[in-house]
């Protein structure tokens, strides 16, 4: 799992929080396995969670970790969205991105590909030719943020942000490694610009490490089981499973002082940001505010509106 890491986390920025009021657990779930697009593997981190709870993120893919063999890698065709962002945050491997509006390009290891959707485009993600033909090691993740009313048809935007721009710092004893990809965490600010307020940041954390990290009090709290195990708040966790913080001040989570023989580090992605509360009104690839806005986007997907697939790419889309 290389993201993105440092040979010496003792040189980073510290950050520790005040014993203050600590976040009970509402909730511990597990995701079930699913797939997606053209079949590669996902679990479904927020299954069974009350969208209230997640407000606000609405969905949330963990694709793989799978090692594909020679011609297996896979990705989605071209499919459309409006009405929030999406956020692919690769781990491990390549996926090749473009949309109907001419944005495209690689993520890779480490790399973030930002999406506000808004008003709505097509879009396509995939594996690019060379991995297919070798195949290779695939994990990532892919989170949707949903975006409140007044901007839910902004104009389409991406951000590319590479893995050498995410804010690194570790904890007060250097048990961890801290990611900032999105928003800011004890003082450590990540490349992510957002349009609606949160945080997001992926943490190692050494066998037999605690952790304890400041939280915004107004922002809700996930944490994510990437690979590993270990506890929040003494309650054991493990990978594919989802805590929910209730309210309070900090995080505390640890990593087991033994895990498997193919993981190093306790791996989770901490997730948190302001609740919208609104109405939601979802159905596929579009997440609106009421059922006839979503019924008005899939007539404009259908009638062309929200953009066509580029000539060059002609109509298989994944190939």
């Amino acid at each position: 799992m290389p993201a993105i890491t440092v040979d010496d986390v003792t040189i980073l920025p510290r950050v520790s929080s005040s014993p203050t009021s600590a976040r009970e657990v509402m909730s511990i779930t597990t995701a079930p396995r699913g797939f997606e697009g053209e079949g590669f593997p996902v679990h479904r981190a927020f299954a069974g969670v009350p969208l209230e709870w997640l407000d606000p993120f609405i969905h949330m893919d963990q694709m793989g970790e799978v090692d594909y063999g020679a011609g297996e890698p896979k990705g989605t065709p071209w499919h459309p969205h409006r009405g929030f962002e999406t956020v692919t945050y690769i781990i491990d491997g390549t996926f090749e991105h473009s949309d109907s509006h001419g944005g495209g390009g690689l993520i890779t290891n480490g790399d973030t590909q930002w999406m506000t959707a808004g008003s709505g485009l097509l879009h396509i993600e995939r594996p690019p030719e060379d991995l297919v033909a070798s195949g290779g090691l695939f994990h990532g993740v892919q989170l949707w943020v949903n975006l409140p009313r007044a901007l839910k048809m902004s104009a389409p935007k991406y951000q590319d942000l590479r893995a050498s721009q995410v804010g690194l710092a570790t904890t007060a004893d250097a048990g961890a490694l801290i990611r900032v990809i999105a928003g800011e965490l004890g003082g450590i600010t990540g490349p992510g610009v957002t349009t609606t307020p949160i945080t997001m940041a992926h943490v190692s954390v050494s066998k037999g490490a605690q952790v304890t990290l400041p939280w915004r009090r107004d922002f809700n709290a996930l944490l994510y089981v990437l690979a590993g195990r270990g506890d929040v708040n003494g309650t054991p966790i493990h990978a594919g499973q989802l805590a929910v913080y209730g309210p309070g001040d900090d995080l505390r989570f640890g990593a087991d002082p033994s895990q498997d023989s193919r993981t190093h580090d306790m791996e989770v992605l901490l997730l948190g940001g302001a609740p919208i509360r609104e109405q939601i009104a979802w159905m596929g690839p579009f997440v609106m505010n009421t059922k006839a806005e979503v019924i008005q986007a899939f007539e404009d997907f259908q009638a062309g509106r929200l953009g066509t697939i580029p000539a060059h790419e002609g109509l298989g889309g994944s190939s």
